[in-house]
């Protein structure tokens, strides 16, 4: 899809206020309303704007332990790669899954509260994974930068 100057001034305005009225919107990038509302829904329709999330302070909810895991399967046959992919998006503590290619299989971002709950994790919810035969944990010292917004 060919976005114009205009669908990309709209959607830089949302990424970074998904809650912008779309009078707001309209007044930023000089349109009226009515075109204005007409771009947005395009965009969703079109797929181009996905959803909108509000985006929550990890600490204010006490998760602030950030893990990114490596994972290194068995054996990477088609329906052991799909059973694998559909029981790690049922965990609610993995936040993003790859599948990458390279040294590992797939890499996890995890965010639990403390390191107990993240062991608790491994024990009950990772190894218990059938074709999981390596898992290779790197704890989150510091987030330096931790972006939603895509450049256009």
């Amino acid at each position: 899809m060919n976005l114009d100057k205009i669908d990309k001034q709209i959607l830089i305005l949302l990424q970074h206020d998904s809650s912008l009225k779309t009078k707001e919107i309209a007044a930023s990038i000089g349109l009226s309303i009515t075109p204005t509302y007409d771009r947005i829904k395009r965009l969703e329709k079109d797929g181009v704007i996905e959803k909108y999330v509000a985006i929550l302070n990890k600490k204010a909810i006490n998760k602030s332990v950030t893990v990114i895991c490596h994972i290194t399967l068995q054996k990477h046959e088609q329906s052991l790669l799909t059973k694998f992919q559909n029981e790690i998006t049922k965990i609610d503590e993995v936040i993003t899954c790859f599948h990458i290619a390279g040294n590992y299989d797939y890499i996890l971002k995890i965010i639990v509260p403390d390191l107990d709950s993240y062991r608790d994790f491994i024990t009950n919810k990772i190894s218990i994974i059938k074709n999981v035969s390596n898992v290779h944990s790197s704890f989150v010292m510091t987030e330096v930068k931790n972006e939603t917004a895509l450049s256009l």
